[in-house]
Parts: C-alpha cells; structure tokens; sequence
C-alpha cells in the first residue's frame, strides 16, 4: 500500500523554480532516503509534505487523502521532524512533550501524560527526561524530536536532516532507533539528508534529487548492484548529480 504518493509536483519560490514536476512513491514499511546536495529542493519538498507550503501544480498524497485539500486528515498518522526541532530550553525534556501532548485534543490528558512516558522510553530519554534541554547534546535534542513526532501515534515519520551535527555516536543511535521504529511498530520513513552513506545502512530505496529534480530513483538491490561494479559512494552520488 502506497502510503505517500506525489505527483508531478512543482514549487516556485521568488520567481525560482524550486521543485521542478517531481513525482515519487514511498509504500507501507519502506525506509526511504531522499537524497541530494544542499540546496536541492529537499526541505521544500519536505515542507509542501507536510501542508507548510502548498504546491504550485501537482498534487501530494499521504494515506490516500490530498494534503493540500483536508491537511488534518491527511496528517492525521504523520510525524514530522523538519529542520532543527525547536524547544524550551529552560524546561525538561518531559515537561516540552507534556506541554505538545496537549495537541492531541481527542486524547484524555491521562492518556497523553502516558504517551509522554512511552515516547520517552522509546527514544531512550526516560532516565534525562527532568533534565532541562539546555543540558541536552544535539543528539538528545534529536531524540527528543522524534520522541515529539512520535506523540501523535503516527504510521509515517518524515524527518528532514535528522543527523546534521551528530557525532558519530549520535549517528548511530539515531540509526537504531530508526530500526526499532520500523520493526517494533511498523513505521514508514522519509528521511532526507545529503549524507549517503549514512542513509545507506538504513533505507530500502532512495530518490536522488538535483536543483529540483528527480535523478535516480530505486530499492536497495539495485542501488547496491551499481555499487558492485566498482564504484564507491562518491563516485555514484557525483555521477547522479553531475
């Protein structure tokens, strides 16, 4: 089941062609990377994903309901994460989910303050989650941002730069969380980045994206068949993107 279609979308931004009849399918399960230098067009895309800017033309479908129609709906089971997640520095991890639970306005505040505890647990931040986030490294913050995208029960996450700045621990961490997501509660990744091979060690598909445009798509298998042939990463990232 196809949980995100777009279709010949397109984005023009101060007279810039940003996102140039863009056309794409993530399915139920996939951990797909959406690939691309800066500047490509990927948080644009990620943005119009999320109903934060509409398309010029095209149409974006997430779990068969057009976002820029009926937003709610359509976000009604995604998560997101774009750019840096922004939070409260001087409250508690716990305290900032608390505050965002409170969003979820069909859900019991009992229930909320539990999903808050869970979220916690799954991002690994229950032991931290009365420290301030002032006293969080960047990988904690991370965390807690997707433990933020998580407090909506969502079956979609779609997370934009998600590793910029981490070390490689932090790196790491992030990689294994993802994994437990996917196999612990079947959910279904977008994940843009300009860092290949960290994407590689996670995703089933890949869609490379150049000033706007979609230059390869495809699974794992045949990503790692061009691999095969003897080029390294960097020689197959130039090549999509000369």
């Amino acid at each position: 089941m196809e949980k995100m279609i777009v279709e010949n979308v397109s984005k023009s931004i101060n007279r810039r062609k940003i996102i140039d009849k863009v056309s794409f399918q993530v399915v139920e399960g996939d951990i797909c990377g959406f690939i691309g230098p800066n500047g490509a067009g990927k948080t644009t895309m990620m943005k119009m994903l999320t109903g934060l800017i509409q398309p010029d033309e095209g149409k974006i479908l997430i779990n068969q309901t057009n976002v820029s129609r009926n937003r709610e709906m359509a976000l009604k089971e995604v998560g997101a994460m774009i750019e840096t997640p922004v939070f409260f520095e001087h409250m508690s991890g716990r305290k900032n989910l608390q505050n965002l639970a409170r969003l979820n306005i069909g859900m019991s505040r009992k229930k909320q303050l539990k999903k808050v505890e869970e979220v916690l647990e799954i991002v690994g931040l229950t032991n931290r989650g009365n420290d301030k986030v002032k006293t969080y490294s960047l990988g904690m913050k991370q965390r807690l941002g997707i433990a933020q995208a998580l407090l909506n029960n969502p079956s979609i996450l779609i997370l934009d730069e998600p590793t910029n700045g981490l070390d490689p621990l932090g790196m790491k961490e992030f990689r294994e969380l993802i994994r437990t997501l996917k196999e612990e509660f079947n959910i279904t990744f977008f994940i843009s980045s300009h860092l290949l091979d960290e994407l590689q060690k996670i995703c089933d598909k890949y869609i490379f994206i150049k000033e706007g445009s979609i230059k390869w798509a495809g699974d794992h298998h045949t990503f790692t068949e061009a691999l095969d042939k003897g080029k390294d990463l960097e020689d197959l990232f130039v090549e999509l993107m000369a």
